[in-house]
């Protein structure tokens, strides 16, 4: 996938850095910056594409590493004004890439076994990055409440943002997640709206919304700006490779929600390749799904190019979503890389949480377990290639899952002396 490179098509009043307009993904067809996410000619998806015709590679370079440590180091690639960094935001980004030996001595990876830990940003998951993005399309198009479908991770992650920026916030949810989610969502003090429904219903119901009346001035970052939102994972891509040295790893373990997370990594990765900043070289990507809403996984090794809907029942309810809108493309790029998409029941999930907790300190929402419960899944199929650099996503932070692992707790209750601790055998 080529960078698209285009002449600019949008109103000079919108100052959006070096996008340039927004194209069909489908058919190619371009229209002008807007808050718009559908081609009218086909009702493809439509993406941001840019003119990065003018950057020299060395500059380019330096300029990055001497910005800020936050998602704005890369806003000469992202669809941002160049003042970006000025602004009220919550400043994701700069997440560690940490090398987890222990855990490649679990899984017996030789080749190099890396974590990007999300739950580094500021409301503990990567959708910080996608919604920082978000609103400064939001600004750049005048909106006045921002707004979301979330699976709960986003809902929090909006408001925190809305509340930083001055900006009304009212998100809706399914009624029945996590506690933990609800409360985080709640705090920043905007609206939040239970749908009685799964992801998907929510998700429509935003749709209707955003075509009445009642929803003018609103900026849903994954729908109307769900264009300019996407971009915002994109980063994961960028500072992988920065962290690694300006290198392309060997294979990436991507978790899949809606699909947009992973197929952005990979156009990310495509980015990077074309201006020279990494040496272009073969990487796979694998996605990684729940079992209970595994639609995309269950497309990949049916042979399918059609991904089918499923009704989500899995305790991973931040990649609860039955009809992703990426997973064709997601399917796309997996075989094109020679990647595998994968999916782990719940039990594996919860396994694979306190693997990674036990061997490398990260305490992983259940997303991350997902990746670590796949990742370690293929490597047992013969599937991943231990003996090559591995990065493998934890998107979320585990306080925001605690039920997944409720049963865990105290190892022994003593009297406070040393025979009781002798007697409990911890001596």
């Amino acid at each position: 996938m080529a960078v698209q490179t285009v002449a600019s098509t949008t109103d000079s009043t919108v100052d959006l850095g070096p996008a340039a307009a927004l194209s069909c993904r489908e058919c190619g067809h371009r229209v002008p910056l807007g808050p718009v996410f559908a081609c009218g000619e086909c009702f493809g998806p439509l993406e941001i594409a840019y003119d990065f015709s003018a950057y020299d590679t060395e500059e380019l370079r330096k300029r990055i590493e001497a910005g800020p440590a936050n998602i704005w180091r890369y806003a000469p690639l992202l669809p941002v004004p160049a003042d970006v960094a000025t602004k009220p935001n919550i400043n994701p980004g700069w997440t560690k890439l940490v090398k987890a030996d222990n855990l490649a001595r679990e899984l017996g990876v030789t080749g190099g076994l890396y974590v990007k830990d999300d739950s580094g940003n500021p409301t503990h998951s990567f959708k910080d990055r996608v919604v920082a993005q978000a609103l400064e399309a939001a600004r750049a198009f005048g909106f006045t409440t921002l707004s979301c479908s979330s699976t709960g991770n986003l809902a929090g992650a909006v408001g925190a943002a809305a509340a930083r920026a001055g900006f009304r916030s009212c998100v809706f949810i399914p009624h029945d997640l996590e506690q933990g989610k609800v409360v985080m969502a709640a705090v920043y003090g905007g609206e939040l709206v239970g749908i009685e429904g799964n992801y998907d219903d929510v998700n429509r119901f935003c749709s209707e919304l955003i075509g009445d009346p009642a929803g003018e001035g609103w900026g849903f970052v994954n729908v109307n700006l769900r264009p300019y939102y996407a971009e915002g994972s994109k980063t994961l891509a960028y500072e992988i490779c920065e962290q690694l040295g300006w290198q392309l790893p060997d294979q990436l373990v991507v978790p899949i929600a809606s699909g947009s997370q992973l197929t952005k990594i990979d156009k990310g990765l495509q980015e990077l390749i074309k201006l020279g900043l990494v040496e272009d070289k073969p990487y796979k990507i694998f996605g990684a799904q729940a079992e209970g809403c595994s639609p995309v996984s269950t497309a990949f090794k049916a042979g399918h190019d059609v991904v089918r809907p499923q009704k989500p029942n899995t305790i991973a309810k931040s990649l609860a979503i039955g009809n992703p809108a990426d997973g064709p493309y997601v399917l796309d790029i997996a075989r094109r890389t020679g990647g595998f998409v994968e999916d782990v029941t719940d039990e594996q999930v919860v396994d694979a949480i306190k693997i990674l907790a036990r061997t490398e300190g990260i305490f992983a929402e259940t997303a991350g377990g997902v990746t670590v419960g796949v990742t370690k899944k293929l490597i047992e199929d013969g599937v991943l290639d231990p003996t090559k650099t591995t990065v493998v996503l934890n998107t979320g932070d585990g306080l925001k899952t605690l039920d997944a692992v409720a049963g865990t707790g105290l190892t022994a209750t003593i009297r406070p002396n040393l025979d009781s601790f002798r007697e409990a055998g911890l001596a």
